[in-house]
């Protein structure tokens, strides 16, 4: 979703099957342009991978429909990763109702729930369509989920998820989102579904540019 569409009522988006790191999706994918399948981001904005480790971003909203849709793909790609690439997650925060999201996902990150519960937002928004926009919305269904609701609580109000939440938010401007889901590599490029025009042929994108880092271009 485009930044001027999250006020709108939007619809779920299709997406074509899984995309697979290889050498074929590679060698079948034509070269992408910059400005035209992907944007170089200067000044670069920060990273956090380790020494020898290329950096991949996603930037995604639990409430977004597109990003819903995208999750599986992604999950199958990140499977395949290479050993030098380094993958992280970045709610953005468009508006400050976004903010109780952002600290969903920072407290399930902190409390080592990601794998468990990530998908299962997902599939409480989109497929249940449970409202999980607010603290206290957010809070309840974690409960719900087995967690222990104290121990959550403790996490989703404290100052180092409030700090995360604030450097996603830094670094989605530092990359320009402009909508979601987006990918951002390496510190230096940003990709999204309507640059190269599908998620699918992004992941693509992504995998060129990762090998591009890789060889120093």
């Amino acid at each position: 979703m485009k930044r001027r569409d999250f006020s709108l009522a939007a619809g779920s988006a299709a997406l074509a099957s899984s995309a697979l790191w290889t050498a074929t999706a590679l060698a079948d994918a034509s070269k992408p342009e910059a400005g035209t399948d992907y944007q170089d981001v200067d000044p670069r904005a920060p990273t956090e991978a380790p020494a020898g480790k290329i950096e991949v971003v996603e930037f995604f909203w639990y409430s977004c429909p597109h990003c819903n849709a995208f999750e599986p793909l992604l999950a199958s790609w990140i499977k395949l990763l290479p050993k030098d690439v380094a993958f992280r997650r970045a709610p953005v925060a468009f508006r400050d109702d976004f903010v109780p999201q952002q600290r969903l996902y920072y407290a399930l990150e902190a409390m080592d729930l990601v794998e468990k519960l990530h998908a299962k937002v997902f599939a409480a928004i989109h497929g249940e369509k449970l409202n999980l926009s607010t603290s206290q919305g957010i809070l309840d269904w974690v409960a719900k989920q087995g967690v222990d609701k104290a121990k959550f609580t403790e996490h989703f109000n404290s100052f180092s998820v409030a700090t995360q939440a604030t450097k996603a938010a830094q670094l989605q401007n530092a990359y320009r989102v402009e909508g979601v889901p987006a990918l951002g590599v390496a510190g230096r490029f940003y990709v999204d579904g309507q640059l190269a025009k599908g998620m699918d042929k992004a992941l693509k994108v992504v995998e060129t540019l990762v090998s591009n880092v890789r060889n120093g271009k």
